[in-house]
């Protein structure tokens, strides 16, 4: 029988209806596959939920009512944030279970944090700030408050790697990042923003959130948990409502809203005068520092100025800011070898310099009678201290530094290095003024 005569019954059909089966069964293997790691990751991350709550305790600081109760403020607050967060789950987030733990770090600079609060008057005594923060420790297993210690950047560094670790962790469902004080966050957030990550951030609102926030808070959500955390920034100089009057005092200004730097050397002096014209108390090497400061080139005087003890409240002011909105301090003309006579005397600078020193009896020298070069000398000394509100500040009458006096414009640092008591964003600042600010009473 020729070849051409053998009957095939069909087995080209056959075969092809057997590679149709062949490719099925792999698919349908592939999909069993697919299935089986979803269930293995889903089981992984409903093994150990957590979300985490993620604060910068330098700029989210919790009401004054909380902190003035100590340890048992610090419980308190501890359960208020918990009782916040779980709320917030159960409205808003139901896909996270609900058993998931929840799990809080706060970084901050706990000797400058209890100093500030002292000096404020939100507290009488700087230990009770660490027995706060010992209490909201203690109070759940998975709350810590971290102490970062003094230097810039510190708590923000820690912040940054820990919030870039728990975002590739399957285990960790959220993210609740307190962070509304400070810009530096806001470019950190930029990087994520056309990324689904988004929808495992929540931000946390303390003090109103930074101007570089605004074109984030379409992209994140945002909450404010109420009477939790301040709402508005520290007043260092606590001076008295406008409806006092008191001889020698001038009436109080709204507190400064610019971003509170976690880098302030001046606010662990030891001594009870918020600002001690020896800068040697603060710091044992301020005083070469202070000699180097004053050998800076001589600058050309400003306008005379009224004295700063007045009679009449102060309405408003001009303060000199350059493009980027930094503040720039007002030249000055003074004696190199005033300001290290002066130096030495102790004076009040708060006195001297703004007329409204509160504290009675005041560890500085008050009796003492200035003529014009000394009082010129002095605010130099003033501004070997740097501000608490750093470039930002909008205080018209502050007497503090808001530029290292020996920077050079477009240099980030000065000779002294991580030594230098002024922050990185103080120093290379351009000096030419382009606009002003005017800041009236409210």
């Amino acid at each position: 029988m020729s070849l051409e005569h053998i009957p095939d019954h069909g087995l080209h059909e056959r075969f092809e209806l057997l590679k149709g089966a062949e490719h099925h069964k792999n698919d349908l293997i592939m999909e069993l596959l697919r299935r089986l790691d979803k269930l293995n990751m889903d089981y992984q991350q409903n093994r150990d939920p957590f979300v985490l709550a993620l604060i910068d305790g330098d700029g989210m600081i919790f009401e004054d009512n909380y902190v003035q109760e100590g340890e048992a403020g610090g419980k308190e607050a501890a359960a208020s944030l918990w009782n916040g967060i779980k709320d917030y789950i159960h409205n808003k987030l139901p896909d996270i279970p609900a058993d998931c733990r929840i799990v809080t770090r706060i970084y901050a600079n706990m000797k400058g944090l209890a100093d500030i609060c002292c000096k404020s008057g939100i507290v009488d005594r700087a230990s009770l700030v660490e027995e706060f923060y010992r209490g909201f420790t203690g109070s759940k297993i998975l709350f810590d408050f971290v102490d970062v210690g003094q230097g810039k950047d510190r708590a923000d560094e820690k912040i940054n790697e820990l919030f870039k670790l728990h975002l590739s962790d399957f285990h960790c469902q959220h993210i609740f990042f307190g962070c509304s004080h400070d810009n530096g966050y806001a470019r950190l957030l930029e990087q994520y923003t056309e990324n689904a990550i988004t929808k495992q951030i929540t931000l946390l609102e303390g003090v109103p959130f930074e101007k570089e926030f605004f074109p984030l808070l379409s992209k994140y959500s945002a909450t404010r948990f109420d009477n939790l955390f301040r709402i508005n920034k520290i007043n260092i100089y606590n001076r008295p409502p406008p409806s006092v009057p008191l001889p020698q005092h001038t009436t109080a200004l709204p507190p400064p809203t610019g971003y509170q730097s976690p880098y302030q050397p001046i606010i662990g002096a030891s001594s009870p005068s918020p600002v001690p014209s020896n800068s040697s108390v603060m710091n044992p090497k301020a005083a070469t520092w202070a000699s180097t400061a004053t050998n800076a080139a001589h600058l050309v005087s400003p306008p005379p100025t009224p004295q700063p003890v007045v009679s009449q409240p102060v309405t408003s002011e001009d303060i000199p800011r350059n493009r980027y909105g930094q503040r720039i301090d007002p030249p000055t003309v003074y004696d190199k070898d005033e300001v290290n006579r002066l130096r030495k005397l102790k004076l009040c600078n708060v006195h001297f310099l703004r007329g409204d020193c509160e504290y009675e009896p005041c560890s500085h020298l008050h009796q003492y009678k200035m003529t014009k070069n000394e009082t010129q000398a002095l605010k130099m000394l003033a501004r070997m201290i740097p501000c608490f509100y750093g470039t930002e500040c909008d205080d018209p009458k502050c007497i503090y530094g808001h530029r290292c006096p020996v920077s050079v414009t477009g240099k980030k640092d000065c000779h002294f290095g991580d030594k230098c008591k002024f922050a990185r964003e103080m120093h290379g600042i351009d000096l030419n003024v382009v606009r002003t600010t005017k800041v009236g009473k409210k």
